[in-house]
């Protein structure tokens, strides 16, 4: 099974499949602690990051969905990446059975608006192409991503542990 992976452009970013080539760029990205600071707090060594790397590629080709590099359109550098998974995390039925939306920015591009521009255009992506709820973990101190989620319409449904878990049944407005 093929299945294309659509690009988006934004005003300043570019969602676009992750290539071959980009790994070393995503294994640097994961191994910054100011990434991992709300999303577990352990680097990434390239071993783990390879995994990942092809579990994303993977989900794309088994669900057609996933997740996309965010590349600076000025830089055509890799500064994260956003996007949809099912991540099979045993956190109940409320949350398992639906995509899980992620997003994550290296630290240099925080406060400039980069989180909500790709976040939201990956959101749209979904809304016209697999439209239903979605689903989010945040870490209750990570406030920029509680905000972000906010906005596109996520709600609290319940918190475990170490995470608020998050339900939104569609776009902000579209209820």
């Amino acid at each position: 099974m093929s299945r294309t992976i659509p690009t988006i452009n934004t005003a300043r970013l570019t969602l676009q499949a992750m290539r071959p080539q980009d790994f070393d760029r995503f294994a640097q990205i994961w191994a910054m602690p100011g990434v991992v600071r709300h999303i577990g707090g352990t680097p990434r060594d390239r071993s783990e990051s390879w995994n990942v790397f092809l579990r994303i590629a993977g989900h794309w080709q088994m669900t057609g969905f996933g997740q996309w590099a965010i590349v600076e359109q000025r830089t055509r550098r890799m500064i994260g990446q956003t996007g949809f998974f099912h991540g099979a995390r045993n956190l109940g039925e409320d949350f398992d059975i639906y995509p899980e939306a992620g997003w994550v920015l290296v630290p240099r591009a925080h406060g400039q608006g980069y989180g909500i521009e790709a976040v939201q255009a990956a959101h749209e992506w979904f809304d016209r192409v697999i439209p239903g709820p979605l689903v989010a973990q945040i870490t209750p101190d990570n406030a920029s991503s509680l905000v972000l989620a906010g906005r596109l319409g996520y709600r609290p449904i319940r918190e475990t542990s170490e995470v608020v878990l998050f339900r939104r049944d569609g776009p902000p407005g579209g209820r």
